[in-house]
């Protein structure tokens, strides 16, 4: 028996009503897409780490969330593991005609663009005609404005260059100032959001990863404030009894100890 034969059993067997686990049987798609996320984003901070014992492990749990959802579905009589397999073997394979396809097919090799205009077809042929087809919501939202304005892009929607995305952030700017203005929080949330969006495209411009940047940036911020608190810390004083001044003063001192 494979080892993966050997999950679905398992999997099989936590899902029994009879003699299961009460807590798996209990559970449903929806339930689990939240564990299904957490584990796709330990995945990518095993990564970030370069933790490869904790990224196998991680690795496991994802597909465990995989085979799990499968069995689920494999009870409704909706699909089961072998057909999420075999679909994936199929869509790799038409999208990569020059290396699964014809003779002629691999012949001409990869073309720029390819993957791009398989997925649009494959689009079209689901129904839904729209350049922003498939972008899905469950997107963390700065992904997914990363891919909106890249769909967009694709069929000319764009700013020639960053200079024209860089004005709009300033257009936008001034408009959440107005928005607070007004003091109305609605319209401050929706000022808001239209910056984010524009940054968004400003990164795109700039050929940045926004998810990537700001987790970067995240993680900077944390060490930074982590070391200027242990500074203040040592030397026996408390971050609450301190003026602003002088921890903008630590906060200096922490990057140049950190550099």
């Amino acid at each position: 028996m494979s080892e993966i034969d050997k999950l679905l059993e398992v999997m099989e067997g936590l899902r029994d009503p009879d003699t299961g686990c009460s807590w798996d049987v209990q559970q449903n798609f929806s339930s689990i897409a939240p564990y299904t996320l957490e584990e796709a984003y330990e995945v990518a901070d095993a990564i970030a780490r370069s933790d490869m014992p904790a990224l196998k492990d991680e690795l496991g749990d994802l597909l465990f969330q995989v085979v799990f959802h499968s069995q689920m579905a494999s009870e409704a009589g909706l699909f089961d593991f072998d057909d999420v397999a075999r679909g994936i073997v199929e869509k790799m394979r038409r999208r990569h005609p020059h290396v699964f396809g014809s003779d002629e097919e691999r012949a001409v090799g990869k073309v720029a663009g390819s993957w791009e205009r398989i997925k649009s077809e494959e689009r079209e042929d689901s129904g839904d005609k729209s350049a922003l087809a498939g972008v899905t919501r469950a997107l963390p939202a700065l992904k997914r404005a990363q891919k909106l304005g890249k769909r967009a892009s694709g069929v000319g929607f764009d700013w020639d260059d960053r200079e024209g995305v860089r004005d709009k952030i300033h257009e936008e700017l001034e408009e959440l100032e107005e928005a607070v203005g007004t003091r109305e929080a609605s319209h401050i949330d929706e000022e808001f959001g239209d910056l984010l969006f524009a940054v968004v495209n400003l990164s795109r411009h700039l050929d940045v990863d926004p998810e990537q940047a700001l987790t970067r940036a995240n993680i900077k911020f944390e060490t930074r404030f982590r070391e200027m608190e242990r500074s203040i810390v040592d030397s026996g004083r408390a971050l609450s009894a301190m003026s602003l001044a002088d921890l903008e003063q630590e906060w200096r001192a922490a990057k140049k100890r950190l550099l």
